[in-house]
């Protein structure tokens, strides 16, 4: 139970550390640290889509084919997301950071609902996945939270980037349960949040972060990811 608490929360504690960051740092955050943030974010969700969602997939289903599909599932998801997102352009940000946390919180619940139910092996892999999210929250409370800055007090501003991170762990409760009652899906969970993720990458991280330090963002990220694979797995 202790473990399975913490896998969950750790995310929430990356992004609450984001956003208590974000009162020391000037509400007009410098273009290349913005787009080295994104870029380290892209970075830990592509590896996290990868060692700890696509690849787990199909060594459960010795079949590719769930994986794809998904995947494709998982694109599809979140462009319905971003269909009935709301057009008041101050509310954009957070919403877009939520839409991001979703997926993420899913993949969360799912990886620590294989450890749970079919891999126990796989606990440090959820461990893995949930500290690399964690790392890329940092940067997204951070976003959140300057962004409130502008018309909010200090309080306010800290609130709204914790408040951005607390669906994270109620999708991965979601997800847990999920998983519980219908245990077959288990590979095309992990492929949807990967799907998820990935479109999240490629959609907004990746051409938005595109700079020399989104650059050297992004490979901090997925080597980041790659050595808390290695370490943990």
């Amino acid at each position: 139970m202790g473990n399975t608490i913490l896998i969950i929360i750790i995310p929430l504690i990356g992004t609450t550390l984001g956003s208590l960051l974000a009162i020391f740092m000037k509400k007009d955050m410098c273009m290349s640290l913005y787009k080295f943030m994104l870029g380290l974010s892209a970075g830990v969700m592509l590896a996290s889509s990868i060692w700890s969602l696509i690849i787990p997939a199909i060594e459960m289903s010795n079949n590719v084919f769930p994986t794809i599909i998904g995947i494709i599932l998982g694109f599809l998801f979140i462009i319905v997301l971003k269909i009935i997102k709301p057009n008041n352009e101050s509310k954009m940000l957070s919403f877009t950071v939520i839409i991001h946390n979703i997926p993420e919180g899913f993949c969360v619940g799912i990886a620590l609902a294989s450890a749970l139910t079919m891999e126990p092996v796989l606990l440090t892999s959820a461990y893995a996945l949930s500290i690399g999210i964690a790392v890329q929250n940092i940067p997204e409370g951070s976003i959140v939270s300057l962004n409130a800055l502008h018309d909010n007090t200090k309080a306010k501003a800290i609130l709204d980037g914790f408040l951005s991170g607390v669906v994270e762990p109620i999708a991965s409760i979601a997800a847990i349960i999920l998983v519980s009652v219908i245990a077959f899906i288990l590979p095309y969970s992990l492929a949807f949040a990967a799907g998820a993720m990935l479109y999240v990458v490629i959609n907004e991280l990746i051409p938005n972060a595109n700079s020399l330090s989104g650059n050297i963002g992004f490979f901090a990220g997925f080597i980041i990811m790659m050595l808390l694979d290695v370490v943990l797995g």
